[in-house]
């Protein structure tokens, strides 16, 4: 494979990075409730605000990386580990998000736009993903593990997602309970509620309009 070719294709995986960091800070700024992946990075930067969500991103997605070790024992590569770089780079882009939104404004208040930018995320996290696929070089451990799981179990992908969701999801209000007494968060910024389920259902339905404008605009990367 030419240098060039792998620079496009860690170039795309990269942008599509990038574009689900973005997804991630707009569903904070929506406070209306994050997607699950990113529900217990929240809450955890929101008990020890001194540690940044993308530093626990990058930390909780090593327990991922540490559960395909688990699952595939002596099938796990060195190439799993590697995954240790994406998530490194995600971590520093989530923060980033973060900080971007902020610095525009404050949380969202209005129940209307809090839904426009918590469906805004759920566009911009669909069109990341099928980056992320097509470029063929990045992928974040929990995608991974997903398609470990799949692949071991036998049992569909959906199938295999939604206990992740609802696994974490569950996780999180755990959290909450302990650490806030409360359901959602901790009080100021919303980590579970409506968002949380309009994003764990319809990022699936979004990628599959999202999927094929994807492939066309990055065809003629597939066709080489």
């Amino acid at each position: 494979m030419k240098a060039r070719d792998i620079l496009i294709r860690y170039g795309i995986s990269t942008l599509g990075l990038i574009v689900v960091a973005l997804g991630v800070g707009l569903s904070i700024k929506s406070n209306l409730g994050i997607a699950p992946l990113s529900c217990v990075p929240t809450i955890l930067s929101l008990r020890w605000p001194n540690i940044s969500i993308g530093t626990f991103t990058w930390g909780f997605n090593l327990l991922f990386i540490v559960l395909q070790a688990i699952i595939l024992r002596k099938d796990f590569k060195w190439e799993h580990v590697l995954q240790v770089v994406p998530i490194l780079i995600f971590g520093y882009l989530v923060d980033g998000a973060v900080w971007l939104f902020n610095a525009l404004d404050a949380p969202a208040t209005n129940y209307f736009v809090q839904i426009a930018l918590c469906l805004a995320a759920v566009v911009l996290t669909a069109i990341g993903i099928r980056l992320e696929v097509v470029g063929e070089g990045w992928l974040l451990p929990a995608d991974s593990t997903l398609n470990v799981i799949t692949q071991k179990t036998k049992a569909r992908f959906s199938t295999v997602k939604v206990i992740m969701d609802v696994s974490l999801v569950t996780m999180t209000v755990i959290l909450a309970l302990i650490f806030f007494r409360l359901l959602t968060g901790n009080g100021e910024t919303v980590v579970i509620r409506e968002g949380t389920l309009i994003q764990a259902v319809l990022t699936g339905l979004c990628m599959k309009v999202t999927d094929p404008l994807v492939d066309r605009i990055f065809s003629c990367h597939s066709e080489r």
